[in-house]
């Protein structure tokens, strides 16, 4: 599955009581950038919905000013789940990663019902660290 980048640039209005980035945008990018790597790959964001955020971990702080790179790549499907795996990293500095994630979303019908997606991610194609660390989760 093809890897797919986001960005956003931090803001004060993007900040916490510390004056780095607050964790809960964080969380929200995260979802957003992975939420659309699986739109794009299914082309029905209409169906998908988010179940789980497995893991979101922080690395090093965010401030005011830097833009955040979020990567993204689907990692495993499953018959209606698929998991989207994000890594975000300071000013185009891919060294520099300031938190990564895990997050599972689940394909649906109009009514909410859960439906087959017809995904298929070769596994072969993904990052060994990357799968043994959601194995483990």
């Amino acid at each position: 599955m093809k890897k797919m980048n986001f960005s956003h640039l931090v803001k004060s209005d993007n900040l916490n009581h510390h004056g780095t980035l607050y964790a809960g945008r964080m969380a929200e990018w995260c979802v957003e950038a992975c939420f659309i790597n699986g739109a794009q790959t299914t082309q029905h964001p209409e169906n998908i919905v988010c179940v789980k955020i497995h893991e979101l971990s922080f690395y090093i702080p965010t401030n005011e000013g830097d833009i955040l790179n979020i990567e993204t790549q689907m990692i495993r499907s499953g018959r209606t789940s698929f998991v989207v795996y994000g890594k975000a990293y300071k000013n185009n500095d891919s060294e520099k990663i300031a938190a990564d994630c895990f997050i599972t979303f689940v394909f649906v019908d109009e009514n909410g019902n859960p439906m087959k997606h017809g995904l298929n991610v070769d596994e072969s194609e993904i990052d060994n660290e990357i799968i043994r660390r959601f194995e483990n989760l």
